[in-house]
């Protein structure tokens, strides 16, 4: 982007944007799923409808959607993301019937499956590789940042208005963003004018819905529930015959004949020599880890601070603002670190390049968290804050470094597809993480949980989460029920976190042990055709 340096910086900041309404969308659901509950008459299954229609969406669409930003023009790809994305969020809030939620929040799902992946596709094409870090540090900032944002947020409005206000907040932001969009960001897309890998598409589609659908009931009925097995084996299979299809693609393209099939050549959906780049990988799979290290804090600790302190859903999102601080000084930091010096003329080399960065941020997750295992029913809100802290230091240092790690290796021509790849293998992550943790959490809780003398269905009450123990004992009038309710989920989130700092723990040592020193060139030489309003303008980025 030649014309105006500035330029492409007011365009990441207007997809940043987007990326942030996203992340509000998720946070704020589980605010409003109460109050959902009683206006459209809403099961214990919608309501799990509700919520998992937008992650099976989202998982399937993911890839297929990068795939579109590539051969079609990712701006207009996101564009037209934006747009759905804005009419569903309408939809949604002026729902009347669970059905038509659930619609709309599966059309969310499909806007969502663009935005996140090409929000990163353009950071390759529009920013030369020593600008890279601050952009990744801007976008991933709008991630995070989301997650203590949204019960500010949506605790306002819910406190104010109906619950549709949570979806509607999305429209006037996402307008915005359209138009900033428009007008700042230019077209890029490939080169390449191979056919759609149809049978991939197909196959990437069907096997991590299924995969995503096994993890999310598993979290929901348990890891011995047939049908929770049944999804997850066969998410696996259609997924190992993913890989075996590109794998026969590749190699076609490779060998002369382009992967010609009938009708043409077939570009495939998936480049597996991406993973024979060093950085992608481990890149890719640290910043996947980073979801399960996170796990403890988002998900857990506003329960924590509601059932446990006393605290609203407001209250609850303000305590989280620490960790906040921590990130952006994190970030700011070690963009810093890593970004060569200039002494009396003379450009000196980075203070620390990727790996030791990357290492030291797990390494101060996983003693924070530890810390944080410490946790007791009467634990003050300056010793969350303190942890909190200094986790978002860690997460500021290591999160841009291992993306930047795995985005280096993308050239322009395929960094739809490639930064589809990593959203895709980072949500799937996410949700087997979920899963995963919350079992430890549940399990430990309803193994501490003292219900004796309670009748049947109060005591499957109460042992079915922490939030119906409390409800439970405030209709029985009971504060020993209570108090247990409360000691046996803290038992729960200390071992949890535990689980969650071994996590990173063992992430700091890969780090150590595998991750590149600096980030590597891209795995294909540049071929990418970008420009500007009218088209014409080249993007020429090295890696």
């Amino acid at each position: 982007m030649t014309g105006n340096p500035a330029r492409k910086w007011w365009a990441l900041i207007a997809i940043a944007a987007s990326v942030l309404v996203v992340g509000l969308d998720l946070t704020v659901l589980n605010l409003a799923l109460p109050t959902i509950a009683t206006d459209l008459h809403a099961s214990i299954s919608d309501l799990q409808w509700i919520s998992a229609a937008y992650s099976l969406v989202l998982a399937a669409a993911m890839l297929p959607a990068g795939l579109l930003g590539d051969r079609l023009g990712r701006k207009k790809v996101l564009l037209a993301a934006l747009v759905l994305f804005g009419a569903a969020s309408a939809a949604c809030a002026y729902a009347t019937s669970t059905g038509e939620l659930i619609a709309a929040r599966a059309a969310l799902g499909v806007g969502a499956a663009a935005i996140f992946p090409l929000s990163l596709s353009v950071i390759p094409v529009l920013f030369a590789p020593e600008e890279r870090q601050k952009a990744i540090a801007l976008m991933a900032s709008a991630t995070f940042i989301s997650f203590p944002i949204g019960p500010i947020v949506g605790g306002y409005l819910l406190d104010r208005f109906w619950w549709g206000s949570v979806f509607l907040i999305n429209v006037p932001v996402v307008a915005l963003a359209l138009i900033a969009v428009a007008v700042l960001l230019p077209e890029s897309r490939s080169a390449e004018r191979a056919k759609v890998d149809v049978l991939g598409v197909i196959l990437s589609s069907a096997g991590l819905a299924g995969l995503t659908y096994g993890f999310i009931r598993a979290g929901q009925d348990g890891w011995t529930d047939a049908g929770t097995l049944a999804a997850i084996a066969a998410g696996t299979v259609v997924l190992a015959v993913l890989v075996a299809w590109e794998r026969w693609l590749t190699g076609h393209s490779r060998s002369g004949d382009g992967g010609n099939l009938r009708g043409g050549k077939v570009r495939p959906l998936i480049e597996l020599r991406l993973f024979r780049s060093a950085g992608f990988t481990w890149g890719t799979l640290l910043a996947t880890l980073v979801s399960f290290a996170m796990f403890g804090i988002f998900f857990a600790m506003p329960q924590y601070f509601q059932e446990v302190r006393g605290a609203d859903a407001l209250g609850s999102g303000l305590r989280l603002l620490p960790m906040i601080g921590g990130m952006v000084i994190g970030m700011i930091g070690g963009t810093r670190l890593s970004s060569p010096r200039k002494a009396g003329g003379v450009e000196l080399p980075p203070l620390a390049n990727a790996k030791v960065l990357v290492t030291a941020g797990f390494a101060m997750m996983a003693v924070t968290l530890g810390v944080g295992a410490t946790t007791t029913v009467t634990s003050g809100t300056g010793f969350a804050a303190a942890w909190f802290a200094v986790f978002g230091l860690g997460l500021g240092l290591a999160m841009p470094q291992a993306m930047n790690a795995a985005l280096s290796a993308l050239s322009p021509e395929r960094s739809g597809s490639g930064s589809a790849l990593i959203s895709a293998l980072r949500q799937v992550g996410a949700t087997i993480g979920v899963a995963v943790l919350g079992t430890v959490l549940n399990s430990v809780y309803r193994g501490h949980l003292d219900v004796t003398g309670l009748p049947a269905a109060a005591a499957a009450a109460a042992k079915s989460s922490v939030v119906a123990g409390v409800a439970v004992a405030h209709e029985l009038g009971s504060a020993a029920l209570l108090d247990s309710v409360r000691h046996a989920f803290v038992q729960g989130l200390d071992t949890m976190l535990w689980v969650c700092g071994g996590i990173a723990l063992a992430s700091a040592i890969l780090a150590l042990l595998f991750l590149p020193r600096r980030a590597e060139g891209a795995a294909e030489p540049a071929a990418d055709v970008a420009g500007d309003e009218s088209g014409q303008e080249r993007a020429e980025l090295g890696a």
